[in-house]
């Protein structure tokens, strides 16, 4: 009778404290989360609509009819590991109270109608790897304490309205591998970027002064770069293409006026992939070092201002499939290889100089230049 009376108890023990397991912490956290967002922003079929602290605890299972998403929990059930919200168009502030979440991984509330200031108490989310606060209306400045969140391996707050200056500390997250900021109102230099860093998206925003080399030293791993529909002025120097992990760049929508192009050290392995540099200012010839990059299969240069004739080296090249130089003033005859019928290259040579550019070539489209504007642009007749 005895031990039937404390196998009932621990039983009721179990059961009673299966109905309480997250930490107070948690609870206090998340129910601050959802207290910010206006309630008539919340659909009843909504993740955030099952969240009803007064019936069930977030961390408790089977969740049948509460906390049936958002949240995942510790094995142990004690601790919120990640908030994850559906794009249901959520809408009000992040509040600073979310810093109680400690042990979070994932912060991630992509598509929604949040807006106002990242909080900087964000910093207490020191385990934090993933932050995705994608395609919201949040404002102001990404705050320096970010950079204090060392396990940080994806940022992504692509698509609000930050404005200001990105933190000049920004190389001590030395765990992050992929940045996107995209579609903001940032402003000022790159600052010295993460050692660790692959992906680099900084595309449309206000961005300026010339991209020094002192940004990318520490950034032995990057693969992709995209910094197009910016403000960069300047000269690209030739330590850029050089960069060792480099694969595919995207600078186009510029103020750039120049670029230098050295030979890859073919002793080392160089995986320049793409280039694209249209749309910007860049003047003098185009470079011809760039068709001696290995694997270098696509190049767009269009809408410049470079002058003289197409590198011969581009038509010798075995792996160059996609070029764009329409749009300058180049002159001469455009590369036998591109303007045959059957060639493999896509692209244009359209809207330059050229002389016999065969109007049923592909590439030959849009026709050439005006003979006034072209023999303006070389100051007399264009040699060929």
């Amino acid at each position: 009778m005895t031990c039937l009376l404390l196998l009932l108890l621990l039983l009721l023990f179990l059961f009673s404290s299966a109905d309480s397991l997250t930490s107070p912490s948690d609870v206090s956290a998340l129910k601050a989360f959802k207290a910010t967002v206006k309630p008539n922003s919340i659909p009843p079929w909504s993740c955030l609509a099952s969240w009803d602290f007064t019936v069930s605890d977030p961390c408790a299972s089977p969740r049948r009819t509460h906390f049936t998403c958002g949240i995942t929990c510790s094995s142990d059930s004690t601790r919120v590991t990640q908030l994850t919200l559906d794009p249901a168009g959520y809408t009000g502030r992040l509040t600073p109270l979310i810093s109680g979440l400690t042990e979070l991984l994932t912060l991630d509330l992509a598509e929604n109608n949040f807006y106002g200031l990242i909080p900087s108490s964000i910093s207490s989310l020191t385990s934090l790897k993933t932050l995705i606060l994608r395609s919201n209306s949040f404002s102001g400045s990404l705050p320096d304490s970010v950079t204090r969140l060392n396990s940080l391996e994806s940022i992504d707050i692509s698509h609000n309205s930050l404005t200001g200056p990105l933190p000049k500390t920004m190389n001590s997250l030395s765990n992050l591998r992929q940045l996107d900021l995209s579609y903001n109102k940032l402003t000022g230099a790159i600052p010295k970027l993460p050692k660790n860093l692959i992906d680099l998206a900084l595309k449309a925003n206000t961005l300026s002064g010339p991209i020094s080399k002192d940004s990318f030293t520490e950034s032995t791993q990057l693969e992709i770069v995209e910094l197009a529909e910016n403000s960069f002025t300047g000269t690209l120097g030739a330590w850029f293409f050089l960069l060792e992990s480099i694969q595919q760049v995207d600078l186009a929508n510029n103020t750039l006026t120049g670029i230098e192009v050295l030979p890859p050290n073919l002793a080392g392995e160089n995986n320049l992939v793409a280039v694209e540099l249209g749309f910007n200012q860049i003047r003098g010839n185009a470079p011809a070092s760039f068709a001696a990059y290995p694997r270098l299969s696509s190049l767009s240069m269009r809408y410049n201002v470079l002058h003289g004739v197409i590198p011969s080296e581009y038509e010798r090249s075995k792996t160059l499939r996609r070029l764009y130089l329409d749009g300058n003033f180049l002159t001469g005859k455009p590369p036998a290889r591109f303007v045959r019928t059957d060639a493999e290259v896509m692209g244009s040579l359209g809207n330059n100089c050229l002389q016999g550019c065969p109007g049923k070539a592909k590439v030959c489209a849009p026709s050439q230049k005006p003979f006034y504007i072209c023999k303006q642009a070389y100051g007399g007749k264009p040699k060929s």
